[in-house]
């Protein structure tokens, strides 16, 4: 089973070089695809060179745009993208695969994510849920993240289900709107495969995100923005009822750093939380 990763760049040289290593290193068939929109930070004077990569240098309208031009090069039978400050943890990639292969029905999976600062540092973790249409739409947050999500080609080839590149910021939501609208079957993995880094100057903090969420709020029915704090607790209620608020267990992760950059470092999570403090 062939993996084919989609990485979307723009003068994020430091980071990419931290997940290049964490997709290479999984042990599995694949292709990681970078598509960089001609970076001015260094970028491209390293990232032909890079044997672990197929690096696609032009110009784009964004990200999302980057990503589609990515899965129409793709090859894989299992697409996901991976931005430039994210990495995938030990082990995720056979993981996903082998969920694939023992759940022929199911077309996306999502899995969990640890959330790391720049230094690598544990902040928190992100358990997945199943989105649901209206949390999706009025809460302003996603129930999963990109970073560990995962779908079969066919999604692309026969759905046609690619990114809206006419948003910058929320395509990601418009795009889980169109899994539920299209009755595609998603699952859960229960574990974690990804580490999102909280860089502190994310896209979802810039004010074009801002203006993206309040917008697609906005288009919401009337009765479901009135309803938004019984649509928030009951997603909440959800993660009670799955064990999300639950304590758990100490465990540790393995992740590539600045300081590290070329072995992962090893961190120990004494305390796990689901609160994400910045």
């Amino acid at each position: 089973m062939r993996f084919s990763i989609i990485t979307p760049s723009f003068r994020n040289s430091d980071w990419l070089k931290l997940c290049i290593p964490s997709v290479a290193d999984q042990g599995v068939e694949l292709e990681h695809i970078v598509q960089d929109a001609c970076s001015d930070d260094g970028t491209q004077e390293w990232l032909p060179h890079d044997s672990r990569v197929s690096a696609f240098i032009e110009k784009d309208r964004g990200m999302y745009d980057a990503v589609n031009r990515g899965f129409r090069r793709a090859k894989g039978e299992i697409l996901s993208s991976i931005n430039c400050d994210d990495q995938y943890l030990p082990g995720a990639l056979p993981a996903v695969g082998e969920f694939f292969q023992h759940h022929p029905e199911i077309e996306v999976v999502f899995a969990h994510t640890i959330v790391i600062g720049p230094a690598g540092e544990y902040r928190c973790e992100r358990r997945a849920c199943l989105p649901e249409r209206w949390h999706s739409m009025v809460s302003g947050n996603l129930a999963i993240l990109t970073a560990a999500t995962f779908y079969r080609r066919s999604l692309i080839t026969e759905r046609g289900l690619f990114f809206d590149a006419d948003h910058r910021d929320v395509s990601d939501t418009l795009w889980v709107l169109k899994l539920i609208e299209n009755r595609v079957p998603m699952a859960i993995l229960d574990r974690f495969t990804s580490a999102f880094t909280d860089t502190g100057d994310n896209m979802n903090l810039r004010p074009n995100a801002v203006r993206e969420k309040a917008a697609l709020v906005g288009s919401a029915p009337a009765w479901a923005r009135r309803a938004r704090p019984l649509v928030v607790a009951h997603f909440r209620l959800r993660r009670l009822l799955a064990g999300q608020y639950r304590r758990r267990a100490p465990y540790d992760y393995a992740i590539y750093t600045k300081a590290s950059p070329k072995v992962r470092a090893n961190f120990h999570v004494a305390q796990p939380t689901y609160r994400w403090v910045r």
